[in-house]
This record gives structure tokens, C-alpha cells and sequence, in this order.
């Protein structure tokens, strides 16, 4: 196994994994719908034990994804973290107080009470979403840093016409892309509304339920297009980071995402095309039509797409993390990766990740019926 193989194969595990994060976080599109959804505590119950039955294998794979993002290129990890921390540190804690929430929104004499918990919940579904389709963004639009090649020193906020608010520039700084990133955040926020819409439609037997999440998917869906069209549109007519393949220089250059997803038999733009027709056929069923399979084939297509977006950031000679402030400071597949003996190894031990990822479709399958009275009343309902 070569150095060039094992990145290009880390990578795709990468590109994977944030695929099944996407396709697990109707959980927060759920959250973030919940109001509307119940109107009654009764409805209530049904909808936050059909969310909280799937929060923890959401958070599988978010540990994985991060765990094999950070393990395979650690100067990304470096970069990112050490630099944005901000935006991190935000997302992280969105994703305690979920967890926080749904282990104690029902437990008797809790201090903070259903409300706060509510709350939590919203703020993980909607600002924990938002930012982390920006920070997505910026795998196509650049940060603002610089890394010593030699010394690997690391300074944040050096562009002369850039903002430095350690990551949070990504959404303010329009003059850098943060209008991308916006519409890269929200397209992300209403696609996993319209899944978390139809997971509800999927899983819960009260019809009353089922027929306000039809009608919340058909909304999210509409919401949801102008967003997607123009982070497409900007995607396909933007300056990209191409990398030279041979001296590893970084140059802007015109067309760079189109031409990229031309590349080698345009499989990466096949793929995206799949992706879209399926997740609106899924839409389709599940929320014109009712039909609770809608969810599966919707997310189904959302995978594809979301795989295609990441290959799009990391393969064809494309800066996967680049710096607007310094262009040669951005960072490859390349130059952000472990040593060989590291990848090696790691390669090896990625080999037992089906076996994660069998363990969570075992434990879906497990609690694969629609959520009941029975459900919601038992003694460990959430």
C-alpha cells in the first residue's frame, strides 16, 4: 500500500462517514420541528421518544466521523481546531446539551425542567445544524489562516481584509464566502427538517402527527430548494483551490469544482445526480404521498449526495481546507495527512468499522416499530 493510496482511501472513509452523519441528523431536523409537530403533551411523547430512540447512534457515527477525520489528517485537526475553535466549541456543546436533554427532560424534580430542556434541544437543531454546514462551506470557500511549512506554527486572522472571530468569520465575512457558507448552513438545516419530518411520518402511529409532518416535509422541501440551487450554482461558477499535481502549489482557479466534477468519467457528478433524483423521490412519497418508505429513499439519496459533495472538497487536486489568507498554507489530502506507518495502521483497525456500523443497524433494527402508547408510557420513555 502506498502513501497516495492510503490518503485517497482515508478520505473516501471520511467523505463515508460525514455521509451517515448527514443521513443520522434528522434526529436535530426532528428537534428543531417538534413545536410544530405536537400540539398536546400527549403528541409530545411521540415525538421525542421516536427522535430520542436515534440520538445516540447519531452520536456513534459523529464520534467516528470525527475520530477517523482527525486520526487520518491530523493537521487539519491542528488547523481547525486550534484555530476556529469557536465554531467547535459551539457545535460540541450543542451536541452535550442533546444528549444532556434527552437523558433528563422526564426525569422527576429535574432543576432546569421540560422547558430549558426544549430549548437545548431547539439551539442543537437549528445553531448546532447552521454552523456545521458552514464550516462544510468552508472546505470550498477558505479560512482565514496561515501555517509555517516549516514549524508547522499555526496564526489565525491574517488576512489584511479578513475578520478574525476564530471560525465565526465563516458566516460574517462576505467578502470571503460567508454568504456560501450561510446558504451552505441553512440548505443543510432544512434538508435534515424535511428527513426529520419524514422519519416522524415513518416511525410515529398517531395520524394526527403524521399528517402535520407531511405537510411540515412538503414546506421544508420548498424552503430548502432556493438554498440548494444556489449553493449548486455558486459551486459550479466559483473560483476553486486546484492544486498542482506535481510541484503541490495552490493557485485559483476558474471552474475549478465543475471541471473536478468532470473528472475520471464524471462519476463524482453521476453520483451527485442520483443522489438528488432519489432524495426527491423519497420526498415525494413520503410527503406528498404519505407513504413511510418516503423516508428511507429521501435519505438514501441524501448519502449519495453528501458523499459527492466531500470527494468534490478532497479529490482532483483540490485543497480540501484552504487558506484564503495564505493560498500555500491550505491544506491536502496530501500535506494534511499521517505518516505511512500511522495510515497503515489505521487501515487495518478501519477494517472492524463495519462492525460499528453493524452494531447500529442491529440496534435500529431492534427498535425498528413505529413508536405506540405503549411506547411513551413505558417506565423508560424518554
Amino acid at each position: 500500500m502506498t502513501l497516495s493510496f492510503l490518503q485517497h482511501y482515508w478520505w473516501f472513509i471520511v467523505s463515508l462517514l460525514g455521509a451517515l452523519l448527514v443521513f443520522m441528523m434528522f434526529v436535530q431536523g426532528g428537534q428543531s420541528l417538534a413545536m410544530q409537530l405536537a400540539k398536546n403533551e400527549e403528541e409530545e411523547k411521540y415525538v421525542y421518544n421516536s427522535l430520542g430512540r436515534k440520538w445516540e447512534l447519531g452520536f456513534t457515527v459523529l464520534i467516528m466521523f470525527g475520530g477517523a477525520l482527525y486520526a487520518a489528517f491530523p493537521l487539519f485537526y491542528s488547523v481547525s481546531f486550534g484555530g476556529a475553535y469557536w465554531v467547535w466549541y459551539i457545535i460540541l456543546f450543542s451536541f452535550v446539551v442533546q444528549a444532556v436533554s434527552y437523558e433528563y427532560r422526564t426525569k422527576p424534580n429535574n432543576i432546569l425542567g421540560k422547558k430549558v430542556y426544549h430549548i437545548f434541544l431547539y439551539f442543537n437543531g437549528f445553531i448546532g445544524t447552521i454552523l456545521i454546514g458552514a464550516a462544510v462551506g468552508t472546505f470550498f470557500t477558505g479560512s482565514n489562516f496561515q501555517v509555517n511549512g516549516i514549524t508547522r506554527e499555526l496564526t489565525w486572522g491574517v488576512a489584511k481584509d479578513g475578520i478574525n472571530l476564530r471560525g465565526l468569520e465563516a458566516a460574517i465575512s462576505f467578502n470571503h464566502g460567508a454568504l456560501f457558507n450561510l446558504a451552505f448552513g441553512l440548505m443543510l438545516l432544512f434538508l435534515v427538517r424535511v428527513t426529520g419530518a419524514l422519519w416522524v411520518n415513518n416511525n410515529v402511529v398517531n395520524e394526527e402527527v403524521r399528517k402535520r409532518a407531511q405537510k411540515l416535509a412538503r414546506i421544508n422541501f420548498f424552503l430548502f430548494l432556493p438554498f440548494f440551487l444556489i449553493v449548486v450554482g455558486l459551486l459550479l461558477t466559483m473560483k476553486g483551490y486546484a492544486v498542482d499535481p506535481k510541484t503541490g502549489v495552490v493557485s485559483m482557479v476558474e471552474g475549478h469544482y465543475l471541471k473536478n466534477f468532470l473528472m475520471n468519467g464524471a462519476f463524482k457528478l453521476i453520483i451527485f445526480l442520483v443522489g438528488t433524483l432519489t432524495f426527491i423521490a423519497g420526498v415525494f412519497l413520503g410527503a406528498f404521498k404519505g407513504q413511510r418508505i418516503g423516508f428511507w429513499i429521501a435519505n438514501g439519496g441524501v448519502v449519495f449526495v453528501v458523499l459527492a459533495i466531500f470527494m468534490l472538497a478532497g479529490y482532483g487536486n483540490t485543497a480540501f481546507y484552504p487558506s484564503y489568507a495564505d493560498l500555500q498554507s491550505s491544506l491536502t489530502i496530501q500535506n494534511a495527512s499521517g505518516s505511512l506507518v500511522g495510515l497503515k495502521t489505521m487501515f487495518y483497525v478501519s477494517l472492524a468499522v463495519p462492525l460499528v456500523l453493524l452494531e447500529v443497524g442491529y440496534t435500529w433494527y431492534v427498535m425498528r416499530k413505529p413508536i405506540n402508547e405503549e411506547d411513551v408510557t413505558d417506565k423508560h420513555a424518554y
